[in-house]
């Protein structure tokens, strides 16, 4: 499968938005802990989508689709740190794979693709957050994430359960 990787601007985001609602669809509606209780409607992605244009255009926020035979297959995004004394630091937001391709070495490619850009510009300390004990965590650390610590109950399910999410980190200086 040929995968193309790239950085998108907010109005390619919206030129392909259609493709972004239902990636993140059915990430959440599959199970994928994004902040969002399934069953996800097409509203409520959208307005997520739409919410990231300032932050694309004033740069604070890189976005990679990941397409293969012209279909969104994958995306993830950097959040990057304007304060002068965070300039080093990014934190990877939102990796998200079709469950139709999980399993394939994507969601790898684009964590290397998120890494790459970070170092360009400058970021060597990448940090991420994930649900404790949930496939994610230990795919982040093979990528070499460490663990900084957790919260306990830092996320509420549709049900009202409560899990703690696991913070990771990757410092390519040390």
């Amino acid at each position: 499968m040929q995968i193309n990787i790239r950085l998108l601007s907010a109005a390619e985001l919206e030129d392909d938005l259609g493709a972004f609602i239902e990636l993140l669809r059915d990430a959440v509606d599959s199970g994928a802990s994004l902040g969002f209780h399934p069953a996800l409607t097409q509203e409520a992605a959208r307005s997520y989508w739409l919410s990231l244009r300032s932050e694309l255009d004033n740069g604070s926020r890189l976005l990679t689709a990941a397409h293969a035979n012209g279909r969104l297959i994958g995306s993830g995004q950097l959040s990057l740190s304007t304060w002068p004394a965070g300039r080093h630091r990014a934190e990877v937001q939102k990796l998200v794979v079709h469950a139709s391709v999980r399993g394939l070495g994507i969601g790898g490619r684009i964590m290397a693709s998120l890494q790459d850009t970070a170092a360009q510009r400058g970021r060597s300390l990448l940090v991420l957050h994930t649900r404790r004990g949930a496939p994610p965590e230990s795919f982040y650390k093979r990528l070499g994430y460490r663990e900084a610590g957790y919260i306990p109950g830092f996320t509420v399910g549709a049900a009202g359960e409560r899990y703690d999410t696991t913070t990771l980190y990757r410092d390519a200086m040390h």
